[in-house]
């Protein structure tokens, strides 16, 4: 069975979508087969990943709201070498009417059980809110990634998100676990960075990624032309730092003793 990875944050400009789509692209990069889910009403996991959220016939909306079947919405991207399910801003009418629906909280989850075999990794890509559609995306994960600066603010808001992770544990996905933490945008010449870095290796040890995510100029880029860093700049230091993140996840599920921080991360 494939394995349900939710990126989620509510705070926003943390690297949800960034992480999402060079994750899918990294992993896809790995020959495993990847589905990418958006369910952010910005699109912009979708426009990263080649697509214009502008033509699309079908999307996580209309799975969600039952008007169509999860394989009628996935397209497979050949650019990007992964599959996605696609979202714009049609989205934020499906999650307003989400909150009448019956089971809202598992439409995800059910939307997904024809297909989770057919994909070794499912990447679901929040919103920046503790909404309804990330509610979904938590109800149907095996295990959640946070993506993170290491700034004040962030771990401010870290708690929030730990709790409604735990009160999702509690009542829906007794499953549901951290995966891991990660550091985003990182910059080791800033103090506060440093600072924060080591309060989260202090609270969450071998769940905090060994893998850091560095402020780099094609990471910043690659959005803008509608790729993955990956296929953007292949040798640049943000590509190779999801490469190792790729490496990290895989080896963390074999059960593998990981490798030293190092390797593709500053």
């Amino acid at each position: 069975m494939g394995k349900i990875l939710t990126i989620a944050n509510q705070k926003g400009g943390v690297g949800k979508t960034t992480t999402s789509v060079n994750l899918a692209a990294s992993l896809a990069a790995t020959r495993r087969n990847v589905l990418l889910i958006d369910l952010d009403p910005q699109g912009n996991a979708t426009m990263g990943s080649a697509v214009d959220k502008h033509d699309l016939e079908f999307t996580s909306g209309d799975v969600l709201l039952g008007r169509v079947s999860i394989r009628e919405a996935i397209q497979y991207v050949e650019a990007v070498g992964y599959s996605l399910l696609p979202a714009n801003d049609d989205l934020t009418e499906a999650e307003v009417a989400l909150m009448q629906a019956e089971r809202r909280e598992f439409r995800l989850r059910d939307a997904l059980a024809p297909v989770v075999d057919e994909f070794d990794y499912i990447i679901v890509d929040c919103p920046p809110a503790l909404n309804m559609l990330t509610v979904n995306a938590l109800t149907a994960a095996h295990g959640v990634v946070i993506p993170m600066q290491c700034e004040y603010y962030a771990l401010e808001g870290l708690s929030a998100l730990t709790g409604t992770i735990e009160s999702i544990r509690r009542s829906v996905n007794p499953g549901l676990q951290i995966e891991g933490v990660l550091r985003t945008m990182y910059d080791p010449r800033n103090n506060l960075a440093t600072d924060v870095s080591a309060q989260l290796e202090q609270h969450f040890g071998e769940r905090l990624y060994r893998t850091i995510i560095p402020r780099n100029v094609r990471l910043a880029e690659a959005p803008s032309y509608g790729l993955p860093v990956l296929l953007y700049d292949k040798p640049s230091r943000g590509a190779m730092a999801y490469l190792a993140l790729a490496g990290e996840i895989l080896r963390r599920d074999r059960g593998e003793s990981p490798v030293p921080a190092a390797t593709g991360s500053i």
